[in-house]
């Protein structure tokens, strides 16, 4: 199938100052995930970033990239910028593939970019998988999706739902067959939406749970999920991320 991949890098981070250029096995972070990218069979791959020190380190491997503005406030509106620059067409599909997810899983890549495909009532598709655990269930740091009887999603939430009522009034743990489910922040657009969504106004929802997604559900648009039997591979927010990253790597 035919899916562009770009991986929006921004070099000011709090937690991890210069994160996209941290050394990974001799490479830096953003060209880990570009390379992952570009296993999941993409037509192209594309880093922007904010920073030309990014987009050199990006190059310098064989990697298209481009300077994109400094002022945006999240990786959605960089590809949105992208998708502009490179006039694809409204019909193209678009993977973010966030940059400081060096370990992530190219089929899963591939999995969203044809679950956007195949769904084209949505707008934009994603990717969860199953909750077995009540701790997980009950964490607000672990963001869950419902979803609708064909695979749309309902809503997202750091709440704990659904709320088995019966089960857990009883003192029971999760009830056998409980569809929960935990997001995977990792999405496929329609390029065309990708124009459309710096023009969408915040919903209330999305500033409440600071979940950006909520903004599309909120405005009358479809999100399709493809449900992944495997937990996704960690992220790198912090110093202690990044060093559990690099042990992975050997």
């Amino acid at each position: 199938m035919d899916f562009v991949a770009i991986v929006p890098a921004r070099y000011a981070s709090t937690r991890l100052p210069a994160k996209p250029l941290a050394d990974i096995a001799g490479k830096p972070m953003v060209v880990r995930v570009a390379e992952r990218a570009q296993a999941s069979g993409a037509r192209a791959v594309w880093v922007a970033a904010d920073d030309a020190r990014i987009t050199a380190a990006a190059e310098a491997h064989g990697f298209e990239a481009m300077l994109t503005a400094i002022e945006h406030n999240s990786g959605t509106d960089r590809l949105a910028e992208v998708v502009t620059r490179l006039a694809l067409p409204d019909d193209a599909i678009v993977v973010n593939v966030q940059g400081d997810e060096p370990l992530i899983d190219p089929m899963l890549i591939h999995a969203v970019a044809r679950e956007l495909q195949l769904h084209p009532e949505a707008v934009m598709a994603t990717a969860c998988h199953a909750i077995h655990d009540y701790a997980s269930m009950a964490n607000p740091n672990v963001v869950k999706v419902v979803l609708d009887n064909t695979g749309n999603a309902l809503y997202f939430s750091r709440a704990a739902i659904p709320w088995p009522r019966d089960a857990f009034a009883a003192g029971q743990s999760l009830p056998e067959g409980l569809p929960v489910f935990r997001h995977i922040g990792l999405y496929a657009y329609r390029a065309g939406f990708l124009k459309t969504y710096a023009s969408l106004s915040a919903a209330p929802i999305e500033r409440f749970e600071s979940l950006e997604q909520l903004r599309v559900l909120w405005h009358g648009y479809k999100i399709s999920v493809a449900i992944s039997e495997h937990p996704a591979a960690p992220g790198v927010d912090t110093a202690e991320d990044l060093e559990k990253v690099r042990q992975l790597w050997i």
